[in-house]
């Protein structure tokens, strides 16, 4: 128990450790008063009496602790449970943003492409009054790349919350 405490949490390590701490304290006591009473021979109920009562106490001490520890392992699944989703939660949407720039990546290089086509196509045919739809296309092309990049930091703010969101959730219920 004292290896199994120690690789928890540090919140939940001081915790149990105090608690384990507190237990062979006990354990130690019941010990030396059984070798106190298993050497006083003298009185046989007396010791019987004592032996009866002490184990009573035991097992009740030992039954509340086993409760207190299933119920301190089932918070802790429950909130590993928790956890998972929210990375799960956390994976999808960051898949959905790596999708989304992917498709604005696509579209620009199609606008690119699209500028120098009919660039190459204006220089062939001397067409006057082209350079300001270039120009148009370049701010078009300049404002998308701007919206590209807050769209990145958008998605990029909306994990940080979600991790943030996790985390305090995680330290409030872990606190508790």
């Amino acid at each position: 128990m004292d290896l199994e405490a120690r690789s928890l949490q540090p919140n939940v390590k001081v915790v149990l450790l105090a608690k384990l701490k507190e237990y062979k304290s006990d354990l130690n006591n019941l010990k030396s008063e059984h070798k106190r009473l298993a050497s006083a021979n003298s009185n046989q109920a007396a010791r019987d009496d004592l032996l009866e009562s002490g184990m009573a106490d035991a097992m009740s001490v030992s039954a509340n602790q086993r409760g207190r520890l299933m119920m301190s392992t089932e918070r802790l699944n429950e909130s590993s449970d928790r956890i998972k989703e929210s990375r799960r939660t956390m994976l999808e949407t960051e898949e959905l943003g790596v999708s989304i720039l992917q498709d604005l990546h696509q579209q620009r290089q199609s606008l690119l492409h699209a500028n120098d086509t009919v660039f190459l196509l204006l220089k062939k045919e001397q067409l006057h009054g082209v350079d300001d739809n270039i120009s148009k296309s370049k701010k078009i092309l300049t404002n998308m790349s701007r919206r590209m990049s807050r769209n990145k930091w958008i998605i990029s703010s909306i994990i940080v919350v979600l991790v943030v969101a996790i985390a305090l959730i995680l330290y409030f219920k872990l606190s508790k």
